[in-house]
Parts: C-alpha cells; structure tokens; sequence
C-alpha cells in the first residue's frame, strides 16, 4: 500500500501538542499522509497546526472547521477529504498520541497481510509485558461499556473506542462515512454498525474486522473525556442499536 492518510481530530489541543512526533513519523514512514481536523477550538490550536503543516507542507495539511461539531465530525470531514486522494488506506489517531504513532506501521501490515479485512483497531488489553496504562476507573468504566457495545452490535468486541483505527480505502468504507452520524459520543460503535449495514449483516462485518492488541498505550493527561459522557454514550447505543440493527 503505496498511499496512507491518517485523520488527527484535535480540539483545544494548544497547550499540550507536541510537534516532533509528527513530523518523525512522516520522515521516516514513507508514503503517509497527515490531516490535522481543528474542529473549531476555541484556543490557538489552528495556528499551531498550520505552523506545523507549513513545516512538511507535502506531507501535512490542516482542515479547520468554521466552528465545533464533536469528534465524529471531526473525523468524517477529515476522512472525506481523505478518500478525495484516492489512498489505499485511510485511518484517524487521537492527537494526544496516547496510542504511539509509530504502531501506524503495525495496522497497515494487518491490511497488508489479510485482505479480507477492511478496519484494524487498537485493542487497549492489559496483559503482562504489555504497558497499558490507565486508571482503574475509566478501565472498568470501559469494560462495561464494552460489554454493552457487544450486546447493541450482536458482535463480540472487546475495545471499540481505542483512539487509533486504519481502514481499507474501499467503496464500502466510504459509504461508512458518506452521512452525518447519528451518535456524539459512541461513533466508534456506529462506525462497525453502518459497515454491517454496508455488508448485509453483522456477521459479514466481523469478518472484515481485526482487533490489534497494543503493546503501549498510556493515558495522556488533559483528555476531553467527562463523567457525564458515559451516560450519553450508552444512551447513544439505544439509537445506533434501533437506526442499524432492528430485532
């Protein structure tokens, strides 16, 4: 796969952005791209990008949106504009880099080496000699709703919010992306559901999905992440549930 665009959806990100692991990864993994979505902060976060993208201007592109819409818009857009140069993959990564850039490489050699896949994402599993590091809170937090995305899906998942996926660039993907979603705060989830949707069933889908176990993933501080959003998101997966999958 010669041609790879990766989707970075930032939001108020000024003061804990980094610029150096972006521009490393595009130096030394040919073939990549990066699109940097500021979803309308209220910050500098925009100037920061574009001073950024000014650095690697063939490789890096900003996208700014005329005023804040949530991740999953974020993501669309950026992933839109991405399918616009005909890649042979396209991804998004969350910005604070809790998942390492340079694991990019490892879920394009998935799609590489299976090609019946169409999504590789990062499974945040806490295994010895692994280091996966989060508070036990939002650990159990995320088991739980786990269990309840499996449940909405009819698909056994374990970890559908990890901030890192890579998706073939296939008309069905596209089509995945082609309409607003309807979920805030559980996309990620409604994203396997359209790709069913896509494909005829549930079942179809699971066959074209690969789970990567990560071996770091460290929770960044400053995250956007509220108490209130775990309602929502569960919430969110009544409405997912009913729009995709009616019983």
């Amino acid at each position: 796969m010669r041609s790879k665009v990766i989707v970075i959806p930032c939001y108020d990100e000024a003061a804990r952005f980094v610029q150096d692991p972006w521009l490393e990864f595009v130096d030394d993994n040919e073939g990549f791209r990066l699109i940097f979505v500021d979803d309308g902060s209220s910050d500098d976060t925009r100037r920061v990008l574009e001073r950024l993208c000014e650095r690697r201007p063939d490789r890096l592109a900003c996208k700014p949106l005329p005023r804040n819409r949530g991740k999953a818009e974020a993501v669309r857009a950026g992933v839109l504009d991405a399918f616009d140069q005909s890649p042979d993959a396209v991804g998004f990564w969350d910005a604070d880099l809790s998942t390492p850039l340079e694991t990019a490489s490892d879920f394009l050699r998935i799609l590489i080496d299976r090609p019946e896949v169409q999504i590789v994402t990062g499974a945040r599993v806490q295994l010895l000699g692994r280091t996966v590091e989060r508070s036990a809170l939002r650990h159990y937090a995320g088991r739980i709703f786990a269990a309840l995305a499996s449940m909405a899906l009819g698909l056994r998942v374990y970890d559908t919010q990890c901030g890192a996926k890579l998706f073939r660039a296939t008309p069905e993907m596209r089509a995945v992306f082609s309409d607003r979603f309807v979920s805030r705060w559980a996309f990620d989830v409604e994203l396997l559901a359209r790709l069913g949707a896509q494909l005829g069933s549930m079942e179809a889908a699971a066959e074209t999905i690969y789970e990567l176990p990560l071996d770091t993933w460290i929770h960044a501080s400053g995250s956007k992440v509220r108490p209130l959003d775990f309602p929502r998101s569960v919430l969110d997966l009544f409405r997912i549930s009913r729009r995709y999958l009616p019983r």
